[in-house]
């Protein structure tokens, strides 16, 4: 075997295969379906792949096929490495890679730039540049988005001086930067605060013949709009509107952003009707500014009131934008009318996040409404989403002060499930709170505690 031993999962011997469309005496003689598609042939071993979270499966996933003769070839590769670069099995990744390089599997460029953006992720920039280094002992040529790729890592990873060497010697290694290559180097200025010298790459580019985006633009007017400069910020968009680089929803929201910074809420909703008589039709990243910021001034009747506005534009309001309600509801203690809007937006059709379900049990616990908290919770791990040790156990005091035992346990197996360790201040409370002859409760209390040690 190429890898190291991993445990054997159990499956399904007789693997499904999913064919390609068969009936097909009248498509011989029909012309329509002679101009169809094939469809994509399905590897048995990926569409498997993709049911296995755990990486070590995934190696013996891999193995199991190879003992029974299945050749694996580059798309399997490609997918094993995905599965085990989002597990962060780097270790893994390299064996598989070595193995690659050793028996000349031809990679594709796309496989590589996943990679490094895994890499810098996990704050492994080092492992993406001597990945890029390694590209074409794997039969694989290095364009501009692998270029790109790893000079976007090099900057995101706060290596900019690695990043400036690697643009300064492109010309050497065969590229000729683009717009994508000038953006990364514009964010890496940005990031440091240096305006002057991200204009000086603006500059740059224009002499290069190299045209500026919108998100060129975007980058520059963002910086301007957090320091406050909106006089600056209005004339980049005056630029851009010269140059036939029109203005996109995000540009309109950045300047919107800064407005709202400047206290000129009613100048920010004004843009709202500029944008859409220049031809940029508002979207929820405008409507949700506003509603961000009627809610940060206690203004909550104003952000309900944008997101009415919203629904007459036939806008549909997504999680993001019910979670900003929902968050300053809660911060106000209106947590009933908070629920309401968590029934709301589910009978819509849109589904809460972690963070939704999250605001809503704290703000229950804040208030003392711990059975309506227990519901939630239930509700939050049903639908894969877990809260913090300290909402865990605020339920649980909540919980055993109101005289609900059995929720307090309930509260206390989900906790040790998965495996969820408070800390020594919050151990202490619900000690404190369970001092009572209901055994359960104790036992429960002596498992989790023995997790942590």
């Amino acid at each position: 075997m190429i890898f190291r031993a991993a445990k054997t999962i159990n499956r399904n011997p007789t693997t499904r295969f999913l064919h390609h469309h068969v009936n097909n005496l009248q498509s011989k003689t029909s012309s329509s379906n002679l101009h169809k598609p094939k469809r994509k042939k399905v590897i048995p071993f990926v569409a498997e792949l993709k049911q296995v979270q755990d990486p070590k499966q995934a190696l013996s996933l891999f193995n199991d096929y190879k003992e029974r003769s299945f050749k694996h070839h580059y798309p399997s590769y490609a997918a094993l490495l995905y599965k085990l670069a989002r597990s962060r099995s780097f270790h893994d990744v390299e064996t598989v890679l070595d193995h690659m390089q050793r028996t000349n599997i031809q990679c594709r460029e796309s496989l590589f730039v996943a990679l490094f953006q895994h890499y810098g992720k996990s704050k492994l920039p080092d492992k993406a540049t001597e990945l890029f280094d390694r590209m074409p002992k794997f039969n694989c040529a290095r364009t501009l988005q692998s270029f790109n790729a790893i000079l976007n890592v090099l900057v995101d990873s706060d290596r900019f001086d690695e990043a400036i060497d690697v643009f300064l010697r492109s010309r050497d290694m065969g590229f000729r930067p683009n717009t994508v290559s000038f953006n990364v180097m514009i964010k890496g200025w940005l990031e440091k605060g240096e305006f002057g010298k991200a204009c000086d790459v603006f500059d740059e580019m224009l002499q290069r013949k190299v045209q500026p985006s919108v998100v060129t633009y975007n980058s520059l007017i963002g910086f301007l709009c957090r320091k406050g400069d909106l006089d600056n910020a209005m004339a980049l968009l005056e630029d851009m509107n010269k140059k036939k680089k029109y203005a996109n929803e995000v540009t309109y929201a950045l300047l919107m952003e800064g407005l709202c910074s400047l206290e000129k809420f009613d100048e920010a909703k004004k843009l709202l009707f500029d944008m859409a008589y220049r031809g940029c039709k508002p979207r929820l990243v405008n409507f949700s500014v506003l509603m961000n910021d009627s809610g940060r001034r206690g203004r909550i009747e104003e952000a309900k009131s944008v997101l009415h506005e919203m629904k007459k534009r036939r806008i549909k309001p997504d999680v993001v934008t019910y979670n900003i309600l929902i968050n300053y509801l809660c911060k106000e203690g209106r947590t009933a009318e908070a629920y309401k809007m968590l029934v709301e937006m589910q009978i819509g059709g849109c589904e809460p996040n972690a963070a939704t379900y999250r605001m809503m049990v704290d703000s229950l616990c804040r208030v003392g409404d711990f059975e309506l908290g227990l519901s939630i919770l239930n509700a939050m791990l049903v639908s894969g989403h877990c809260p913090r040790p300290e909402t865990f156990c605020c339920l649980v005091v909540g919980l055993l002060s109101s005289g609900n035992v059995d929720g307090a346990c309930f509260v206390l197996e989900e906790m040790e499930k998965r495996r969820v360790e408070p800390d020594m201040e919050s151990w202490e409370t619900i000690v404190k709170s369970s001092c009572s002859e209901d055994k359960s409760v104790t036992e429960l209390i002596t498992e989790l505690a023995s997790l942590s040690t």
